[in-house]
C-alpha cells in the first residue's frame, strides 16, 4: 500500500513539473513574440545603441543642466577640437543632417541650430522619443558649434528603421542643402540605400556612417558602401571600445565610449557605441566643410577634398581594423588651408 502512495506521488511531482516546463515555455514564447513584435506593417531594424550595453555604469544616469554636474566632453578634446576652434567653429552655411530618431525641440541650444526638419516614421512627431537622435546631435554641435543641424527622422520612436526609409532621409537632406550627413544606423544592404549614397556623393555631400556595434569584421550598411566613410568607436585608451565594429572596410576611428552629451527633456547622459564616433567626424566634417575649397575637380564640389582632409590627418592608434586611425579635427582643418605665399 505504501509503494502503491508512492508511486502515485511520484506520478502527481511529474505532472506536475510537465504543466510547469509547459507554461513556462509558452511564457517564453510569448516574452520573444513581445520583444520582436514590430508596428503594423513596419518593419525595423535597431539602431545601433539600443542594443549595446555601456562601459561604465555612469551611462544609465541622466543629469539635469540645473545640477551643475560637469560636463566631461572627453572626446572632443582627444580629437583636438579646441585647437581647430582658433582656426574655424565651423559655419552656418554648413549644414549637419542628423538621420536618427529625431532632435528634441525642448532642448533650445539645439532646437536654435536646426534649419529644417522632415519625419519619414510613423511617429506623430518629429520629435526626439527615444534620446538618441538628441545624444548625436549634441556631439555635433559640441564639436562644431557654428555649423546647422538638420532633423531628419528617419527612425521611429522605438529606435527602429528601413533601409529604404534611411535612402529616402538622404535625398530629401541632400535636396535641402545638407553637406554633412551623419547616420548613426546600422541596417542590411538594400539598392535604395546604395543609390542614396551615391546620389549624396553626386551631389557634394559626405556621408558619416557607423561601423556598427557587433564586434566584428562583418560589413555593415549604409557604412560599408565606399562613398561612406565608415567609422569604428575607440576608449579613453585609443582601443576599441565595447563591441565596435572593425576591418578592413572601416576608414576612421573616433571616440565613442562613455560619450556625455545632450538627451531629451534638458537632460544629459552617457552613450557608448559607433554612433557617438559617427557624432565626432561628422562634427569635424563641418568644421573641414566651412575651411576646404575645391583643389582638384573643377566642379566647385568639396566633399572630395573634406573626405580626404580627414583621412590624411589620422592619428595611428593601438588597434587593428579601424582605417587611417584616430581623425584629428586640428589637422584636418589646417590641412585643408591653402599655404600663405610668401
Amino acid at each position: 500500500m505504501k509503494e502503491r502512495r508512492l508511486v502515485a506521488i511520484a506520478l502527481t511531482l511529474i505532472a506536475v513539473l510537465v504543466v510547469a516546463v509547459s507554461i513556462h515555455g509558452v511564457s517564453l514564447a510569448r516574452e520573444g513574440a513581445s520583444a520582436d513584435s514590430v508596428l503594423p506593417g513596419y518593419r525595423g531594424e535597431h539602431v545601433h545603441e539600443s542594443d549595446i550595453p555601456d562601459e561604465s555604469a555612469s551611462s544609465q544616469t541622466a543629469y539635469s543642466v540645473d545640477d551643475g554636474f560637469p560636463v566631461d566632453r572627453w572626446g572632443v578634446s582627444r580629437i583636438e577640437a579646441p585647437r581647430a576652434w582658433e582656426i574655424s567653429q565651423g559655419d552656418p552655411s554648413v549644414i549637419v543632417a542628423v538621420l536618427d530618431t529625431g532632435i528634441c525641440k525642448a532642448n533650445p541650444e539645439l532646437a536654435e541650430r536646426v534649419v529644417a526638419e522632415v519625419n519619414f516614421t510613423g511617429s506623430p512627431t518629429s520629435d526626439d522619443l527615444y534620446g538618441h537622435g538628441t545624444h548625436i546631435a549634441g556631439t555635433i554641435a559640441a564639436v562644431a558649434p557654428d555649423a546647422r543641424l538638420m532633423n531628419v527622422k528617419v527612425a521611429d520612436d522605438m529606435g527602429r528603421c528601413e533601409p529604404s526609409v534611411v535612402a529616402r532621409g538622404i535625398v530629401w537632406a541632400v535636396d535641402h542643402g545638407a553637406s554633412v550627413i551623419s547616420i548613426s544606423l546600422g541596417m542590411r544592404a538594400s539598392s535604395d540605400l546604395e543609390e542614396a549614397v551615391e546620389y549624396a556623393w553626386s551631389r557634394g555631400a559626405i556621408i558619416i556612417a557607423a561601423a556598427g556595434n557587433q564586434g566584428s569584421p562583418g560589413p555593415v550598411y549604409p557604412a560599408y558602401y565606399v562613398n561612406c566613410l565608415a567609422v569604428a568607436g575607440t576608449n579613453r585608451s585609443d582601443s576599441l571600445a565595447l563591441l565596435s565594429g572593425h576591418g578592413y572596410w572601416v576608414d576612421v576611428a573616433a571616440p565613442g565610449f562613455n560619450i556625455y552629451s545632450e538627451l531629451p527633456q534638458n537632460q544629459y547622459g552617457y552613450k557608448t557605441g559607433t554612433s557617438t564616433a559617427v557624432a565626432h567626424v561628422s562634427g569635424v566634417a563641418a568644421l573641414v566643410f566651412s575651411v576646404a575649397s575645391d583643389s582638384s575637380s573643377g566642379s566647385g564640389a568639396i566633399n572630395y577634398e573634406v573626405r580626404e582632409a580627414i583621412l590624411s590627418s589620422c592619428s595611428p592608434i593601438g588597434a587593428d581594423g579601424v582605417g587611417n586611425g584616430l581623425v584629428n579635427a586640428f589637422e584636418a582643418v589646417t590641412g585643408t588651408l591653402s599655404p600663405v605665399a610668401p
